[in-house]
């Protein structure tokens, strides 16, 4: 489903009553898209655990606008959730796009008293190209250091998101990652570590975009370490349907935003 549909759906969605819009555009660095918008509780002063979710797009689109929806989903289970934007191809190639969102991250934890969030409680999440990214923020240790994670790291939740594709094959991986020299080193299941957080991995059973390969491929090495993970798939969803089910009024689709519930209160208390 093409980006701008994404934000046609963004506007005409229901928008949960229990959250509230507390910050629009903030900046976090200097380029043109470092900016987020930032949702919290409706009720209520905090201070709140803190969900950072970075949008999809293919690397090459996308915006937080277009993302409202998920902010005040998550916002009115309990949560300071920042949507951040991050560099785009053709302007910034990989790594840039995931140094932004490090950068970011960063820049929420430390700034997360102005919204009455905890930065001793983070956690990560993502749609397609943003569940890369929120996966290799969180497994690669340089990308985790540069973003001021640690021990507050609690979780990381992905949806439809690429995890072990090369050889690169497709035009948006060969695009995005053809030119890289050490291209092992951009898939996520080769950062796998003990120390990771917690994860949920959610994909749709009929996603010719992202197949679900790559969800089965990074929950069996989270396994394998150790980590805990929690891997839901969805048999008659599409690509973006499981991130759409977060919003009203397609929640009937899947029980995304409930296991989302759950697996946020288990890890961020």
């Amino acid at each position: 489903m093409a980006i701008n549909a994404i934000g046609v759906i963004n506007g005409l969605s229901l928008k949960d009553r229990g959250s509230r819009r507390v910050a629009s555009s903030v900046r976090y660095g200097e380029a043109v898209r470092h900016r987020l918008d930032v949702y919290a509780p409706k009720d209520g002063a905090g201070p709140w655990p803190i969900i950072v979710f970075y949008h999809g797009g293919g690397w090459d689109s996308g915006d937080p606008e277009s993302y409202e929806f998920i902010g005040r989903s998550l916002a009115a289970l309990g949560y300071v959730v920042a949507l951040p934007a991050y560099r785009l191809l053709p302007e910034a190639e990989y790594p840039v796009f995931l140094e932004d969102c490090a950068l970011a991250t960063r820049f929420v934890c430390e700034h997360a008293g102005d919204w009455g969030g905890d930065p001793s409680r983070v956690a990560l999440g993502g749609h397609s190209a943003g569940a890369y990214n929120a996966a290799m923020v969180a497994l690669d240790e340089g990308l985790r250091a540069r973003a001021g994670l640690g021990q507050n790291l609690k979780g990381v939740a992905c949806l439809s998101g690429p995890f072990d594709f090369f050889p690169f094959d497709g035009p948006i991986s060969i695009r995005t990652f053809g030119a890289v020299r050490q291209p092992e080193r951009t898939q996520p299941v080769n950062h796998v570590s003990a120390d990771a957080p917690p994860f949920f991995l959610g994909q749709g059973g009929r996603d010719s975009i992202v197949y679900p390969k790559n969800t089965i491929a990074l929950a069996a090495r989270l396994r394998e370490a150790g980590v805990a993970v929690e891997e839901h798939h969805y048999p008659k969803l599409e690509h973006a349907l499981p991130m759409l089910a977060l919003g009203r009024p397609l929640r009937f689709l899947a029980p995304v935003r409930a296991q989302l519930r759950d697996f946020f209160a288990k890890v961020l208390g």
